[in-house]
């Protein structure tokens, strides 16, 4: 069966819109004239791909497993397009990459300023998330290319082996706070602070839990979880919570003395991060120029690592 693209950026819109009406002002065609699509698309499949009610429309089965292939078709030509006319010498590409909040504040942003001095065409997407969301942004070809916590290989995403860096988490709180007066600060010693940090069973969470229990420590107890770096930021240096944060993620605040590492023996870890790809398919061109750059920062990330103090 031969699909017709534009009846399936018809189906994909309308579902991510959740009604006709929002679609067709969305893909700047008439009611009607999507009505046609749909039923044509429908007609191709042999079966509906919507259940029409007054609230809207709701895929049926069929529309559900239609849904990710009619998204990966379209991703699939956009790239086609994307590669042919970076070929014929046209300025056009769109890049688009995920990345957790440290490497996003930190090693991406400098990776972008420089893949766009040299590229200056291209336009660039950036998703932030934990890698639950990232990683599921990959498969489902939202983004190209997904920066986190290096992670075992699965079936589907893998590791850019020559594509990795590291940073040093801590834990930090604003420059007033209370337990800055206190002389030889012990991890143990804020157990019974308030904190504020990423939700359980995300990496950073898990990287703050292994970091106590080489201490031989339990967790504190955490008032407040949020993924939001904003909120977690503005909590440290206006609330006076503690939280763990990797050091990219707050060299504005620290710079402006408002939030810095706690002066704690042992309060601090070093994890390693690392670029993520589908395991099956081609890069995408755009995002090849990106994951090029990063692989130059790494290099001279470890390089910098190396040499003699």
């Amino acid at each position: 069966m031969a699909f017709d693209l534009q009846q399936l950026q018809a189906f994909t819109t309308i579902v991510k819109a959740g009604s006709l009406g929002r679609a067709a002002v969305e893909l700047n065609v008439t009611q009607p004239a999507l009505s046609r699509m749909i039923r044509r698309l429908e007609d191709d499949v042999g079966a509906p791909l919507f259940e029409r009610h007054s609230k809207g429309m709701q895929m049926t089965d069929i529309g559900e497993a239609l849904l990710p292939h009619a998204t990966l078709l379209r991703r699939e030509s956009e790239v086609a397009r994307e590669e042919i006319d970076a070929m014929r010498g046209l300025a056009r590409g769109t890049v688009r990459v995920g990345a957790v909040a440290s490497i996003a504040c930190g090693v991406l942003a400098q990776a972008i300023e420089r893949v766009l001095h040299r590229w200056p065409q291209l336009h660039v997407e950036v998703v932030e998330g934990v890698w639950d969301r990232l990683a599921e942004a990959l498969v489902t070809h939202e983004i190209d290319l997904a920066l986190a916590v290096d992670l075992p290989d699965t079936p589907e995403i893998i590791a850019v082996k020559d594509c990795r860096w590291v940073d040093c988490s801590h834990v930090v709180a604003a420059a007033s706070h209370p337990l800055r007066r206190r002389k030889r600060l012990q991890l143990a010693d804020v157990m019974d602070a308030q904190w504020a940090t990423p939700p359980r069973g995300t990496a950073p969470f898990e990287h703050m839990a292994r970091v106590f229990a080489a201490n031989g420590l339990g967790l504190p107890e955490v008032q407040v979880e949020t993924r939001s770096i904003t909120v977690l930021k503005s909590l440290v240096a206006r609330s006076g919570f503690l939280s763990w944060m990797a050091e990219p993620m707050y060299e504005a605040e620290k710079k402006a003395k408002v939030i810095d590492a706690s002066l704690i023996a042992g309060a601090q870890g070093e994890r390693t991060l690392t670029a993520f790809r589908r395991r099956t398919g081609i890069l995408p061109g755009p995002a090849a120029k990106l994951l090029e750059e990063l692989r130059m920062l790494a290099a001279d990330s470890d390089s910098s690592s190396q040499r003699p103090a």
